[in-house]
């Protein structure tokens, strides 16, 4: 485990990783050994340790502190188990250490008597693996659960006043584009406060290993799901719904060839989904398609997009030179031009 990344407006997030604890299914994509780098839940004393060591990362100019157990389904862990690890987490709330409690659940583990348990703790998000909101995909993917489960889940922790997280998976067996789009359309419907998108991997040991092998199931490439995510993270902004992560966070074990067999792995994949916003932002501008440019292009940018303009190793200059035939591109910054916007000088 490392620090996450510490902007000064997000929390400052204490992971803790519980790898397919509480999981009745093995859905065709996991392989959590691959994703959380280990394959049992910690002894308790040592999550404390690790909270502790995380709180040594901390910036004093971090508001926000939440401790989160990620990489299982925690509410379908036995209620004993659930109240252990809630126990310690709050007492790093009661002794102002942190501020809050966060977790990742399936939809279907939302009932009324685990609602009712998280009373008794400062738990102030809960994330869904939602995955998709096509059954069909749901399916195939053998993930256990409805499209409805998650809607109704949704509905039952909006009037516990949680915040809600959904997390969603594209290139899933079954799915294509146009069902990934109404799959987003769906979840942007039910109104969570933020989502994540991950473009599925093939990793070891999961069942899309063995259908890769097979020839029964072919991964998304790389562009697709960049062009893919992009398109998603655009609807998503367009709802107003914070999209907080796009791929899976870099690691030792995904960078490892024996742990991804296939799939759309990039360790800088949210970079290259900003770049290809940027690029289309240029593309699309009333000045390229009426070709009111002459041999060079000048163009500006909030100083925090300059990366995302030029993209990954100048990919975006370099494809505007090559694409409009010309001599020079060049990038500058104006702090009074919107985040969203670009600006092309002529």
């Amino acid at each position: 485990m490392g620090p996450v990344s510490d902007h000064p407006q997000k929390p400052f997030i204490i992971p803790v990783f519980i790898p397919h604890a509480g999981c009745p299914h093995r859905c065709a994509f996991c392989n959590q050994q691959s994703i959380a780098g280990q394959t049992r839940i910690p002894a308790l004393s040592d999550i404390k340790a690790g909270i502790e060591k995380f709180l040594t990362f901390r910036k004093e100019n971090r508001t926000q502190t939440q401790i989160s157990f990620y990489g299982g389904n925690f509410l379908g862990l036995p209620f004993s188990l659930c109240r252990e690890l809630l126990g310690l987490a709050t007492r790093f709330v009661e002794d102002g250490k942190v501020n809050a409690i966060r977790f990742s659940t399936r939809p279907d583990t939302i009932t009324s008597d685990r609602l009712e348990m998280l009373e008794d703790f400062p738990v102030a998000t809960v994330e869904l693996g939602a995955q998709s909101m096509d059954d069909q995909v749901l399916q195939a993917a053998h993930r256990g659960h409805s499209a409805a489960d998650t809607a109704t889940a949704v509905k039952h922790l909006k009037a516990a006043g949680l915040e809600i997280g959904l997390q969603m998976m594209i290139g899933l067996p079954g799915d294509n584009h146009h069902k990934a789009l109404i799959s987003g359309r769906r979840m942007a419907d039910l109104k969570p406060d933020f989502v994540r998108i991950y473009p599925t991997l093939v990793l070891a040991k999961s069942l899309l290993g063995k259908w890769l092998k097979e020839g029964r199931y072919t991964p998304l490439e790389l562009e697709e799901a960049v062009d893919l995510t992009a398109r998603l993270y655009l609807l998503f902004k367009q709802n107003k719904i914070s999209v907080v992560r796009m791929g899976l966070q870099a690691s030792k074990a995904l960078d490892r060839d024996a742990d991804v067999l296939a799939g759309p792995y990039h360790p800088a994949f949210g970079h290259l989904v900003y770049a290809r916003i940027f690029l289309d932002k240029v593309l699309n501008h009333p000045h390229m398609k009426n070709k009111t440019i002459d041999k060079t292009l000048h163009i500006k940018v909030h100083p925090r997009n300059v990366s995302r303009m030029r993209g990954l190793r100048d990919h975006n200059l370099k494809h505007l030179q090559a694409h409009y035939n010309l001599d020079q591109v060049t990038v500058s910054t104006d702090p009074s031009v919107a985040l969203d916007r670009i600006v092309i000088q002529t």
